[in-house]
């Protein structure tokens, strides 16, 4: 599988590419048939607090999964995208596995 990370505004760090590498690495538990994910990460120019924008986005066959997060760290956006990722992911392999067996 693999991971594309873009930083628009900035430039991340290896540890936070790490961190997302890791974090998106354990997808693949949830769905065996990631194609790639893309990663975005961007700072919006603010007052507020929660500019950092984490957007995830899964290629499957025959599918495509996007989460978008805004919150104050991209470590806690990224969590949170990936928790939301894996419950669609549990789903989607439902709906194959359904479809498959009737």
């Amino acid at each position: 599988m693999k991971v594309f990370t873009q930083s628009v505004n900035f430039t991340a760090d290896k540890k936070l590419i790490s961190y997302i590498e890791k974090k998106v690495g354990g997808l693949e538990r949830f769905h065996d048939k990631i194609v790639d994910v893309e990663v975005f990460l961007k700072v919006q120019n603010t007052s507020e607090k929660e500019n950092k924008i984490s957007e995830i986005k899964i290629n499957i066959p025959g599918s495509e999964l996007m989460v978008k997060k805004q919150t104050k760290t991209f470590e806690e956006g990224v969590s949170i995208a990936i928790e939301s990722l894996k419950r669609s992911l549990k789903k989607s392999k439902e709906k194959h596995r359904d479809s498959l067996v009737s």
